[in-house]
């Protein structure tokens, strides 16, 4: 069974949130040029869309990933951060989509980027709005408020913007399902052992109930489900009702 922390653009129950990526990666190959770092690139399905409009393209994942099809201009390195193994000032754009959740020194993690960063650089991020959480995920060390990440951000960078992913009404319809779901699960945690017990004893049960119930949403609203698509999501400035936060920090 595929982990329900990494999301696949093959598997359909996972559409909702796929496509919630994809709009990332939209938005932002209107915004780079020159040399690129994607730091998490996971399956690789947003280096097409991000490659073909940069000079160079440098893809890093903790996990040996296989891209199918890289482009000519694009190199994939496998590599655990932080730190970044790479030179100052070497890129003018770096892209790090639902990565910084999972970091244990975010602090460091952002200092990196800055570091690596030419002059006037961007630092491109997503990561789950923590207000619109549904419940614990025990695989996030955190989850950031749109303030958290704004003032994180701004101890290393001169100007940080942050926008929100916000869905359209069949989205919302979708999230309201989910959450009904996912609270007829929860209701038994009588006692709030998700946010009581140590994360790392959690991210199993956790992994596989997420997987269940993203299968059991597909089976009830499989037409919901598959007719979602990117254009079904907006990025406009973040408050707390957006599902991610999209920051784009510049040095």
């Amino acid at each position: 069974m595929q982990t329900a922390e990494r999301i696949s653009s093959f598997d359909p129950s996972d559409n909702v949130i796929y496509q919630r990526h994809l709009i990332a990666y939209q938005a932002t190959e209107k915004m780079i040029s020159g040399s690129v770092l994607e730091v998490g690139c996971g399956e690789g399905y947003g280096i097409p869309v991000l490659a073909a409009q940069c000079d160079e393209y440098v893809a890093i994942d903790k996990f040996q990933t296989e891209v199918a099809n890289l482009p000519e201009n694009a190199t994939f390195h496998q590599m655990i951060v932080p730190p970044l193994k790479f030179a100052d000032n070497l890129f003018d754009f770096v892209v790090s989509f639902q990565v910084i959740e999972h970091i244990e020194d975010d602090e460091s993690y952002v200092s990196e980027i800055h570091r690596v960063l030419k002059p006037g650089g961007k630092m491109i991020t997503t990561t789950p709005n923590k207000r619109m959480s549904l419940t614990r995920n025990p695989w996030h060390v955190r989850e950031y408020t749109v303030e958290e990440l704004h003032d994180l951000q701004a101890k290393y960078f001169s100007e940080v913007d942050v926008q929100g992913v916000y869905g359209n009404e069949k989205v919302m319809n979708y999230y309201e399902k989910n959450k009904e779901s996912v609270q007829k699960i929860t209701r038994f945690d009588l006692l709030n052992l998700q946010y009581r017990l140590p994360r790392q004893l959690l991210q199993v049960p956790y992994d596989l109930l997420n997987r269940i119930n993203r299968r059991r949403l597909l089976k009830g609203n499989s037409g919901l489900v598959s007719d979602i698509k990117a254009s079904d999501y907006t990025i406009q400035k973040a408050d707390d009702r957006c599902f991610d936060l999209f920051s784009i920090a510049t040095k």
